[in-house]
């Protein structure tokens, strides 16, 4: 069965909006080695639309100011896509699907598909998927600073996580690996 995986940039502080923090070279490096494990990218309509055409566009044209960028870009392109909405979204990319239904039997029956892992990022989205218990594993990537403002994940429910692995890149972020389940 495949999992169900949530990665994101997080700031110390817990605010995880992508304009307050730094995408280094070595956060995209790290984030790319991630995405060699997946087959599918599920989210919803806002990331999406946040990341399409941006990665394409610049995995097409080779078009990023460094070799980490390209690099990226070219491993986003490669993975096919999955956008969930409530609201109408005019159209996808061509390795792209919209998928509108019940959610929670969506991503069961996405799991058991043959393939690598499903990764999720953004913030609605898999603010739901935690509250319905699909998310199976998490990559948070941890920033050094406090920015006292901007978007966080709000879950609704207190969510216990045990460590699996910490690594921290070179640029001083922590990258940690959590699976559901009490720590210590």
């Amino acid at each position: 069965m495949r999992k169900l995986i949530y990665a994101i940039n997080l700031t110390i502080d817990g605010c995880c909006d992508h304009t307050k923090v730094n995408g280094s070279d070595d956060i995209l490096e790290y984030f790319a080695a991630l995405l060699q494990d997946a087959g599918v990218l599920l989210y919803g309509r806002i990331t999406y639309q946040l990341m399409v055409p941006f990665w394409p566009d610049i995995a097409k044209n080779q078009s990023g100011q460094t070799k980490a960028v390209n690099e990226f870009a070219r491993t986003f392109d490669t993975v096919g896509q999955i956008v969930v909405v409530s609201q109408s979204l005019d159209s996808v990319e061509k390795n792209a699907r919209i998928v509108r239904g019940n959610l929670k039997e969506d991503i069961l029956q996405l799991k058991q598909e043959p393939g690598k892992n499903i990764f999720t990022g953004g913030v609605d989205l898999p603010r739901q998927l935690i509250a319905l218990g699909l998310v199976d594993e998490y990559y948070f990537v941890v920033h050094p600073i406090l920015v006292g403002e901007g978007r966080r994940l709000d879950l609704q429910e207190r969510l216990p996580l045990k460590l699996v692995e910490s690594t921290t890149l070179p640029n001083g972020c922590v990258a940690l690996h959590l699976i559901p389940g009490v720590s210590g």
